[in-house]
């Protein structure tokens, strides 16, 4: 493949399992196919687990990405050079270990703004070690949207067939519901479309019921005729291709069957549930609305098993691959 795409690879929290399956990924022929990998963290913290897994792989530290050579068995980093290796001690939470992956998000974000890479695929961060280190974000998409400036990135789970966007994140289920309003889902129908269009992707967005059989006109809930239809019926009217609402007992099913360009789910778990129930490994998440492309593994950093070996890469390959896919799509518009 010519012109493959640069992705920039923030290898996450120094002691989880992030090292781990970014090196490992460098490993697997799809993601050698289809990208350039370019990992970004300790050079120091990868050689310690190339060390102790005995991996066939050799780092090599690097300035600028589309400089450097991407023969097999050769690891191109970044190095912020943030960990004292002499700490690191392998899953424990860690100020030093959240500041770091802090730090490596940051450079990866700064090797897309001098278009160094064409897009990030960002491996797992630890909610403690940031609070431990004061990092003052919860996670990786604020951190994100901060540093570029975003104002509301939007969230979209891509496996197989389905893309599944979601009109809330991390907050209560009440407060989810209570979100559930005209307004909002016209501005997410609006954006959601948008962020297809920007993919390469054309097609029907189709909006999930949020009650059981979609209220079943106002007998389990009158969500469906209060907010959900006027909203969809005033994007019509204005020419966007949105359906619905489509049960939600039946809509993830039938969208796996590709019927629909992507899927809006009402409330977080809605969605995470269905996608990860079909293959939790290969559920990868994409951040839109951002001046450049993030797609990302969808566990947590699993101290665990970290050190252990037995770390599963394919959310990280997927990660990489999707990443490799969409960019030359982001990066011509």
């Amino acid at each position: 493949m010519q012109n493959k795409p640069y992705i920039g690879v923030p290898i996450g929290d120094p002691a989880g399992i992030g090292p781990e399956i970014a090196l490992k990924s460098c490993l697997n022929d799809r993601v050698l196919e289809t990208s350039n990998p370019v990992l970004v963290g300790d050079l120091s913290v990868l050689q310690n687990i190339i060390d102790l897994y005995k991996l066939p792989l050799k780092l090599y530290a690097i300035d600028d990405p589309k400089k450097a050579d991407y023969s097999k068995g050769r690891v191109n980093v970044v190095d912020v050079n943030s960990v004292d290796i002499k700490k690191l001690e392998l899953g424990k939470v860690d100020a030093m270990c959240g500041q770091a992956a802090f730090d490596y998000i940051k450079k990866s974000v700064e090797l897309t703004q001098e278009k160094k890479v064409d897009a990030i695929a960002t491996t797992p961060i630890n909610k403690e070690s940031l609070k431990a280190a004061k990092v003052p974000y919860i996670g990786h998409t604020e951190i994100l949207a901060d540093l570029s400036g975003t104002k509301d990135p939007l969230t979209m789970f891509e496996i197989d067939k389905e893309r599944v966007f979601f009109l809330s994140r991390h907050v209560s289920l009440r407060q989810a519901i209570d979100m559930v309003k005209k307004p909002r889902l016209m501005d997410y129908i609006k954006r959601s479309l948008e962020a297809l269009d920007r993919l390469g992707v054309k097609g029907t967005l189709a909006v999930a019921g949020l009650n059981p059989h979609s209220g079943e006109h106002g007998l389990f809930g009158t969500e469906e005729m209060d907010e959900i239809v006027p909203a969809i019926e005033e994007m019509q009217k204005q020419g966007y291709d949105v359906i619905g609402p489509v049960p939600a007992d039946s809509i993830f099913a039938i969208g796996l069957t590709g019927k629909w360009a992507a899927i809006l789910s009402l409330y977080h778990d809605q969605g995470h549930i269905a996608t990860k129930t079909y293959d939790f490994h290969r559920t990868i998440s994409i951040t839109n609305g951002m001046p450049f492309l993030r797609t990302s593994v969808d566990h947590g950093t699993a101290m665990d098993i970290a050190g252990k070996n037995i770390a599963n890469e394919i959310s990280m390959v997927e990660a990489i691959v999707l990443a490799a896919k969409y960019a030359p799509y982001f990066t011509s518009k």
